[in-house]
């Protein structure tokens, strides 16, 4: 996992001033505080703006700063009473931007597609790295549906302060559509650079209609500094599925297989025949398994994303591909038979249960069930919704966002809308509020335990009112700067958009990217729908 930085950032207070944020580290004991100076044109020394150390936090709010002055900030670590040279620093002229949000200018007038962040050159900074343009086709062979690639997707990576490192090219043997065109940015290799796998053909295979239904396919390996080809395997094969919409569904994900080092997980299928490829960061197989034969149950149990995560407590990864599960040697570990979701989160989501716990929200026409919630060990059902449903459409919504009950909050929703539904973690209906449609988000943003909501570029407490307001599309959530609350990655034309909060913390926690699973989810989140990461255990205050 990346070598981080501080991800010290620097933003307009809420009440005037400047804000400051940066990450606790899982190398930072329970003792460590931090100092905060500050200097500027007129200043031959930086003063000193903490009395005493802070220990409570890992953010502070500098009142006194003036407007239109250019400051520069040092956030020093204090280890046993001693200030270290792991100091840190970042720039800000308070009035000249007034905006909440890192704005990254992109090459052209265009909007991004997805985004995901990664350290590419090994500086401990974060990089941007984005699929354009924001263009979709999904291959079901239905009017609205599929329609032909208008351009070829570009991947770009873009360093913090907004230069652009490079762009690849995927070409016209990827079409343009979520399906077709995986991406996965991580450091396999442990050299502390992170590189990017993505799916790729050769030439320009599409047929009179548009179509991409022969040529060669490949997993292909990006050197994450220069964007280069530094490696190729073959992608699973379209040999044995049904028809073109089943084999043009596509995932990557990464995995902890022997519990330390990370793999590759390809995945080629959904609705039928599924084949799963592991293989190592030299891109040689470890193990395949496929739906057929002896495992013809499988087929139809995938989802709209791979979830890595160690369910048996072992130490290893087990491989979630939807109702079904791979144990960390390729062998089927259950079938909980349940068919192909729409929705699904994989997280310790009930406090009075142990071990991990997975909701689903079921695609197919169902006497019951389709909202449920299951055993990541065993897939054994814990609680469904009674009721009958038509289509439950849509990614959810799994957060803590009310504080009234114990654990993890679920939503879902009818693709019509007829039918919503907000659980608590016990399987108590809260609510049938539609919640902004199928697929609204939620992510740390104030100072307390619970998450808030995201719907319609709004930011509230659950039943609260307006926090604050974004613009543009989103992409992104995470912990990507600053503490431990989120940042949201939105996308407007020609620009890309990295959203803090503001709002002064009163606990700290290690930065939510240490956690496995977390940094799994972030990984995961450019394959498929797009899920906000979840923990794989409860983050705590230091």
């Amino acid at each position: 996992m990346e070598n981080l930085d501080r991800g010290l950032n620097a933003m307009p207070g809420r009440d005037g001033g400047v804000y400051l944020s940066w990450r606790l580290l899982p190398q930072d004991t329970h003792t460590v505080t931090f100092h905060v100076y500050r200097s500027d044109d007129h200043s031959d020394l930086p003063a000193k703006l903490t009395a005493q150390p802070i220990a409570k936090t890992t953010d502070f709010a500098d009142s006194k700063a003036r407007r239109g002055v250019n400051y520069v900030y040092t956030v020093v670590p204090v280890v046993d009473g001693r200030e270290t040279a792991g100091e840190i620093q970042t720039s800000i002229t308070p009035g000249a931007d007034t905006s909440r949000c890192r704005i990254i200018k992109l090459q052209g007038d265009y909007t991004a597609r997805m985004a995901t962040v990664a350290d590419l050159d090994g500086d401990g900074q974060l990089e941007f790295i984005i699929k354009q343009p924001d263009f979709n086709a999904d291959p079901y062979q239905r009017p609205g549906y599929w329609k032909p690639s208008q351009d070829t997707y570009k991947i770009e990576a873009y360093k913090q302060d907004g230069s652009m490192m490079w762009r690849y090219d995927m070409g016209w043997a990827i079409e343009e559509g979520t399906w077709y065109s995986p991406i996965l940015v991580y450091d396999m290799d442990g050299d502390g650079k992170a590189e990017v796998y993505c799916k790729a053909g050769e030439g320009d295979p599409r047929n009179e209609a548009g179509l991409v239904e022969t040529g060669p396919e490949w997993l292909v390996k990006l050197d994450g500094r220069s964007g280069q080809i530094a490696a190729k395997a073959p992608w699973p094969s379209r040999e044995g599925f049904e028809d073109y919409n089943r084999y043009c569904r596509n995932f990557l994900s990464v995995a902890y297989l022997d519990g330390k080092n990370p793999v590759l997980i390809v995945e080629r299928g959904t609705y039928g025949l599924i084949k799963i490829l592991a293989l190592d960061g030299a891109l040689q197989p470890i193990w395949r398994w496929e739906a057929s034969g002896e495992c013809q149950g499988y087929r139809g149990q995938g989802a709209h994303k791979i979830q890595p995560a160690d369910i048996d407590d072992d130490g290893r990864d087990e491989v979630i591909f939807g109702s079904a599960c791979l144990d960390d040697n390729g062998k089927p570990l259950w079938n909980a038979g349940l068919g192909h979701p729409d929705c699904m989160f994989v997280n310790d989501m009930d406090p009075m249960r142990p071990g991990l716990k997975i909701y689903y929200g079921l695609e197919k026409k169902r006497d019951k069930n389709a909202v449920c919630l299951v055993d990541a060990r065993t897939g054994q059902l814990i609680w469904g919704y009674e009721g009958p449903t038509k289509h439950v459409h849509g990614k959810g919504m799994a957060g803590d966002i009310d504080p009234r009950h114990a654990g993890i909050e679920f939503h879902a929703a009818e693709k019509d809308g007829t039918n919503c539904w907000l659980y608590a973690a016990s399987g108590k209906l809260i609510n049938q509020d539609k919640m902004g449609g199928t697929s609204p988000h939620c992510l740390w943003w104030d100072a307390d335990p619970q998450k808030e909501l995201l719907i319609n570029k709004t930011i509230s407490d659950f039943a609260g009112p307006e926090i604050d307001s974004i613009e543009g599309q989103i992409l992104a959530i995470g912990d990507f700067l600053g503490d431990w609350r989120e940042e949201i990655i939105t996308s407007i034309p020609g620009e890309l958009r990295i959203y803090s909060t503001n709002i002064p913390a009163t606990s700290r926690r290690v930065c939510l990217l240490k956690d496995r699973q977390y940094r799994v989810g972030v990984a995961s989140s450019t394959s498929g729908y797009y899920f906000e990461p979840q923990m794989g255990s409860i983050p705590l205050e230091m």
